[in-house]
């Protein structure tokens, strides 16, 4: 059985489960807590990084777009970056997109103050933290909403790992309660329809320990 190392508060691995359940590979999941040192993680992967994926015939892949472009070309089927070279560059770019200037700009400030911060080292959130991820979250709302208005999904006429990197991290800020959905219309309505995917189950199954999901978290009409 392919076993996935990876813990719930990253967002990268988060879309790397959504990514294997798109798949519908079947796998195990190993928790482990980025901030702390693990020996047999660092036996998988000398840079002690999360998620690390083990497939069924031993093949270890390090990082979450290795993972995805791992999986693409082993499993072809659904396709996570499209079958035409444009599109899989487009579906690359906005991936890229979301996993780093949206996870700086947002998701750091307000998933990794609220949630991170008092998981890992039981602190308080920086208040100018939140201001500041509270504050870019609009742009990126509304650049999803402008894909949206051009494409069936953000990279083109299928959803890809574009949409499992947004959603991924979405999904964390949208935990803590911090999205402005009803300002967003057209995001909120993209955000539904990855949302409904039974991929998506694995993650409206999470409970932090001592932190209760926003009351939307959970909920496929909100």
């Amino acid at each position: 059985m392919r076993t996935l190392y990876h813990h719930t508060l990253l967002a990268t691995a988060r879309k790397v489960r959504l990514a294997l359940h798109e798949k519908r590979l079947e796998f195990t999941e190993h928790s482990i807590e980025p901030w702390r040192r693990d020996d047999d993680l660092l036996a998988l992967n000398p840079a002690g990084e999360l998620p690390v994926l083990v497939d069924d015939d031993e093949t270890v892949v390090c990082g979450h777009a290795a993972i995805c472009e791992y999986l693409d070309e082993v499993y072809p089927e659904a396709p996570l970056f499209g079958r035409e070279p444009s599109t899989r560059a487009e579906a690359r770019r906005l991936a890229a997109w979301f996993d780093d200037k949206f996870q700086r700009e947002v998701t750091q400030h307000l998933a990794g103050e609220k949630l991170n911060r008092r998981i890992s080292a039981n602190a308080a959130p920086d208040s100018r933290a939140l201001k500041a991820g509270r504050d870019n979250i609009h742009t990126h709302l509304q650049y999803i909403a402008w894909l949206t208005e051009r494409r069936s999904w953000l990279a083109g006429d299928h959803i890809s790992v574009a949409d499992l990197s947004a959603a991924a991290n979405l999904s964390l800020v949208d935990y803590s309660g911090d999205v402005p959905w009803d300002d967003h219309p057209l995001t909120k309505e993209w955000y539904v329809r990855v949302k409904s995917r039974p991929s998506f189950r694995c993650l409206l199954k999470d409970v932090l320990h001592g932190i209760q999901p926003a009351q939307v978290y959970a909920d496929l009409d909100f």
